[in-house]
């Protein structure tokens, strides 16, 4: 299995396919924390309030989803040094196991995982524009107006998507470090009270699903693999600071939230950073946290057009998608075809209305592959893919890499629990990809003659 899919990772070398390495610790540091930090920072901390009652167990979630996030990254990292290739993991699934296998995930990505995913966020960031300068704009509007403007930035090559990433992501660090600075300087704490609920696992359990939900996106940077310079050393760092970061931040955010709420406010409201930020600061405090989440969500659209393409653009490479998405431009080296692609899937899903629906496919199909993502260490381990000399192995393994999967894998069912129709329908469009992976092979397969083939 894993000729086939070094066969694959071979077929596209030509110079017009070729993606350069610009970007350096600090940029990829910064991809890192952009792919975690959302809008869900801002709003998922009430709905483990209203799982778990006490200000302990609330805090215990955090930490434990910040560590589960951390041992994530050390998996990650160590799957970035063995095999620092563009398409993350995409490139790990199909080394380790077999190329339909990383095909389905490029394919998840494509058609559930971020289509939904950038459309409902390029709405939000229409709605709170349009809320905060008073436009009369339709939301959908802003929306795909600003897929264009981000598409195009990334068009001009990965330099400059970092650029205006990195500089988003700065200003939302900015933010939630504001939020934390005023929380403890001008809030009061709020009066102590007994919690009438027994939590219990179970409760604990789903206060861990938005926890994760919100941790998620470290993977995202391996990704841009190819475009990192001497990616063995500064992606597993820069995957590693990022984490650690963004746990810094998160914890941060929720002490305060909690000091100036308690954990009967927080469960009571459904956007815990507004109430903390108007109580404090009245109605300009509500601004500056609409204003953040503004920045946050035109932060994650710049990361996803900087970093999704790449996995499609990997796919067209190994020939089992379309050959003109694996074409980079010769002046600005970015996968323009690529790019175009994921922006117009957003613009399309985002027109349609249909966004929250597929948004709700998103978290059985995301865990699924972060499982097998895990799952395949143990394989490029045992073939030592990367050669003996790995600097960053996961501490604890194969413990703490078996525990990862099994979180993986609760996450699922517990989504499987809690939204059944939700995550049939998801796994099946994922399945969906396998007869599409077929077509794409024969094809393949036919043209492999006139490729390879001698001359008349």
């Amino acid at each position: 299995m894993r000729s086939e899919g070094r066969s694959l990772a071979r077929v596209s070398t030509p110079a017009n396919r070729q993606l350069l390495p610009r970007l350096g610790l600090v940029e990829a540091t910064l991809v890192v924390m952009g792919g975690i930090i959302g809008s869900g920072i801002f709003i998922n901390p009430s709905v483990v309030a209203r799982h778990v009652h006490s200000g302990p167990l609330i805090l215990g979630a955090w930490l434990v989803g910040g560590l589960v996030a951390l041992v994530g990254a050390f998996i990650y990292a160590e799957l970035a040094e063995r095999m620092p290739r563009v398409g993350g993991q995409y490139a790990y699934l199909r080394e380790a196991f077999h190329p339909a296998v990383g095909f389905l995930y490029g394919w998840a990505l494509l058609v559930v995982i971020n289509a939904g995913g950038t459309a409902a966020v390029a709405v939000t960031f229409g709605r709170y524009a349009v809320e905060l300068t008073g436009s009369t704009l339709d939301e959908r509007l802003v929306a795909v107006g600003t897929l264009v403007l981000l598409a195009g930035i990334n068009c001009l090559g990965v330099k400059s998507g970092s650029l205006v990433q990195g500089g988003l992501m700065v200003l939302k660090i900015g933010v939630l470090v504001a939020l934390i600075v005023l929380g403890i300087v001008l809030g009061s704490p709020s009066p102590p009270m007994r919690s009438v609920h027994a939590d219990g696992p179970l409760a604990f359990g789903g206060a861990m699903v938005p926890v994760l939900f919100a941790y998620g996106g470290w993977q995202t940077a391996n990704f841009i693999a190819a475009e990192v310079r001497d990616p063995r050393r500064n992606l597993p760092r820069a995957l590693l600071a990022g984490v650690i970061g963004v746990v810094v931040l998160y914890l941060g955010a929720n002490w305060v939230y909690l000091r100036g709420l308690g954990p009967e406010g927080l469960a009571a409201t459904g956007t815990p950073a507004s109430s903390l930020m108007r109580g404090l600061l009245g109605n300009r405090g509500a601004t500056f946290i609409a204003l953040g989440i503004a920045i946050s969500t035109l932060g994650f659209l710049s990361h996803s057009l900087l970093t999704m393409p790449r996995v499609y653009f990997a796919m067209a490479a190994d020939g089992v998608f379309f050959p003109a998405v694996a074409r980079v431009s010769e002046r600005t080296r970015a996968p323009v075809a690529a790019i175009v692609l994921q922006a117009v899937l957003g613009i399309a899903v985002a027109l349609s209305g249909r966004y929250e629906q597929i948004l709700g496919y998103v978290v059985s199909a995301d865990w699924v592959f972060f499982g097998l993502s895990a799952a395949s260490l143990f394989v490029l381990r045992r073939d030592a893919v990367g050669g003996p000399e790995i600097r960053f192995r996961v501490p604890g393994h194969p413990v703490t890499t078996g525990a990862f999967v099994a979180v993986s894998a609760l996450v699922v069912l517990a989504t499987a629990w809690a939204y059944p129709m939700n995550t049939l329908i998801g796994l099946g469009l994922v399945l969906a990809g396998l007869p599409v992976y077929a077509l794409w092979t024969r094809r393949r397969a036919r043209a492999m003659p006139s490729i390879g083939g001698t001359p008349p």
